[in-house]
């Protein structure tokens, strides 16, 4: 089976923002029969005082957890694990942003550079190809 958490291994969130953690078992012979989260090594309680934190889970050949937690916070930063009962874990690191830009954006090494950049390159490569095409 392969475990991943899409948007993985960093995603950074805004402060009071909804984070959206979704959690994807593939291959798996079996959907997992459980799929627990934690923070830090911590197990997430759905039922803690902070509340706004919740979790939907979808069985089937391919089995979806997707956890959310509303209006994020500085305590809501850090490394979030994925664990199905059947199959390997899976990590992520979530940052909160309280207005400031992440460093790894101004680098090139975040998501939304990297998907600009892959953007990029295919409308190059589309461009490139039209023009080289042999008339008809």
């Amino acid at each position: 089976p392969i475990t991943e958490i899409l948007g993985s291994p960093e995603l950074f969130i805004n402060m009071g923002s909804t984070i959206n953690l979704t959690c994807v078992v593939q291959y798996a012979p079996e959907p997992p029969p459980n799929i627990a989260w934690s923070q830090n090594s911590q197990v997430i309680n759905f039922d803690s005082p902070r509340g706004g934190i919740s979790l939907v889970t979808e069985k089937g050949v391919v089995t979806t957890s997707r956890l959310l937690i509303q209006k994020a916070d500085q305590g809501d930063s850090g490394l979030y694990t994925c664990t199905p009962s059947n199959a390997d874990s899976a990590s992520v690191r979530v940052h909160i942003l309280n207005g400031e830009h992440p460093a790894a954006m101004h680098h090139g090494h975040g998501t939304l550079t990297a998907r600009l950049s892959h953007a990029a390159l295919l409308l190059s490569l589309l461009v490139f190809l039209l023009v080289l095409r042999p008339p008809t």
